[in-house]
């Protein structure tokens, strides 16, 4: 048997956080210590899977199966493929940020607060790598309770308001998503015979157009408000403006993820007749979070609120190009997924240097922080022009893959999408120059310090990664190409079969009460 990378990979969190358990709570320098420990070596087991990764082909690779339920087709199934490769690196790469960020961020219950995150970690890496649904449905719930406990008991004063609702909301999602599931399970082994919650088994199924349109829509739904997409957001500024830095960190970096990947390997390969009919409308809701998203940004007072809002207007691009069914603009989201965590991210901690030295994210408390403080100002105008794209950076790719393969499929989307990257640059910009520049008019900012050499630790890689992936992107791209042309190929069969056939609600029928009673 090969050596099990993923489970490795998966699960050296969930052991950290055990080891936790057995360490005095007032040793809260051991424990950050210990913890962070955890997050390199992780990062660390993660790292070869990229460089023994073999490009040019689509099939899952690290795969590790064993029966787990055998008489329901429940597996220990893991596995990875270009598509997931680069979101399990992200997440090791961020939670060892993350864990050094904290330091001296959070005070109260410092034990329970860093075995949350080490959970969490496990979680979100075991969602990228579930091949199971019963797996992948375990994973994906687990990371609700430390998320939930992360907002409510470190967040801010409405902590309790914005983590009911963030609970609330993913729930009804998760929901719609098992119920679909089910079906879907029913439905195979009415077909087959077998039982079995092997996700790629479930790929090519017929299915009666109305049976994948709900389907496809519980599908759709859960991801969108994980997402979140227009109008399903409205969860995610409570939630980023009430969660301590980290949770914000790994809400945006990678929570946020997951829907546009359940797109991608559910969504679209299942339910392809269902998700072309759909793409008029996906698209129509995507632009609108595109554009929505950048001018409500343009008006927040609170530079955390701001950032939140830019998630909602950047991961629009990604639903754009993942249901253009390019190989353009598929590849372009995938790394544009890689590029809102590292981006935003770094924004997030960025607030987090600022707010642990002001308590306040207000940008009406600060101008002219340049003066005091030049190598934040820096680090703070470099990750800015990645968040607008410039070219030289990471941003700048993945919005120009994406805006040329939605080009390739429909012209008029891509001009709108586009006038979402000049509001982009008109927000993040203001903020800028409102809290860099200009005199120091506020007596509390004139002695602040520079950055320190523990906050340059965790921000230096940030921004080399903002940088390798703006300036030789190839690695990964070559890496996901397999992976992305097979999802055009899977996913193409619904594009014939719209050709074909009416719209798949022309197949709901109402019945004629005159007729009937004929």
């Amino acid at each position: 048997m090969s050596f099990p990378w993923l489970s490795v990979v998966t699960f050296i969190p969930l052991l950290g956080a055990l080891l936790l358990l057995f360490i005095d709570g007032e040793n809260k320098n051991i424990i950050r210590v210990t913890t962070f420990i955890i997050g390199i070596v992780d990062f660390i087991i993660s790292i070869p899977l990229f460089f023994m990764f073999k490009s040019g082909t689509a099939e899952m690779q690290f795969v590790e199966r064993i029966d787990w339920i055998k008489s329901f087709g429940i597996e220990y199934s893991m596995g990875i493929d270009g598509i997931s490769l680069f979101l399990v690196l992200l997440t090791t790469f961020s939670c060892m940020v993350v864990y050094l960020s904290t330091w001296t961020a959070i005070e109260k219950s410092v034990k329970e607060f860093n075995i949350a995150l080490l959970v969490l970690q496990t979680a979100m890496i075991g969602v990228f790598c579930a091949l199971d649904f019963v797996l992948f449905y375990f994973f994906w719930e687990l990371m609700l309770i430390p998320m939930y406990l992360l907002i409510g008991v470190w967040g801010g004063a409405r902590r309790i308001y914005a983590t009911v609702k963030f609970f609330i909301y993913t729930m009804a999602g998760s929901v719609l998503m098992l119920l679909a599931i089910l079906v879907l399970y029913v439905e195979h082994h009415a077909q087959t015979g077998v039982y079995s919650f092997d996700i790629l088994q479930y790929h090519g199924m017929v299915l009666n157009p109305v049976t994948q349109f709900w389907l496809f829509l519980a599908f759709f739904v859960a991801f969108a408000i994980k997402v979140p997409v227009w109008p399903f957001h409205t969860w995610l500024p409570d939630a980023h403006v009430e969660a301590p830095t980290a949770g914000s960190v790994i809400l945006a970096g990678i929570m946020l993820k997951m829907g546009t990947y359940g797109f991608l390997r559910f969504a679209m390969p299942i339910f392809p007749e269902a998700a072309h009919a759909a793409v008029w409308w996906i698209s129509g809701i995507a632009l609108v979070g595109i554009i929505y998203g950048a001018l409500v940004a343009m008006v927040q007072e609170d530079v955390k609120k701001l950032v939140a809002y830019s998630s909602v207007s950047h991961l629009g691009y990604v639903v754009l190009g993942s249901f253009a069914f390019t190989v353009h603009g598929i590849e372009g989201s995938i790394l544009q997924m890689i590029n809102h965590g590292i981006s935003t991210g770094a924004l997030f901690l960025i607030v987090g240097i600022i707010y642990e030295r002001r308590h306040t994210r207000l940008i009406s408390e600060f101008g002219g922080l340049a003066r005091v403080m030049p190598m934040f100002a820096t680090v703070f105008m470099i990750v800015t022009l990645s968040s607008i794209a410039l070219p030289g950076t990471n941003g700048f790719v993945g919005e120009f893959l994406i805006l040329l393969g939605v080009f390739e499929a429909n012209v008029f989307y891509a001009v709108l999408a586009t006038t979402g990257v000049i509001f982009g640059a008109v927000y993040m910009l203001w903020m800028f120059q409102r809290v860099m520049f200009g005199e120091v008019t506020n007596e509390n900012n004139k002695n602040l310090p520079d950055m320190t050499c523990r906050e340059w630790a965790y921000m230096l890689p940030m921004i080399v990664v903002i940088f390798w992936l703006g300036v030789y992107p190839n690695p990964v791209i070559e890496r996901m190409e397999a992976s992305v042309k097979n999802l055009v190929a899977v996913t193409s069969r619904g594009a014939v079969a719209e050709r074909k056939k009416p719209p798949v609600l022309a197949k709901v029928v109402i019945p004629d009460p005159v007729k009937e009673d004929n």
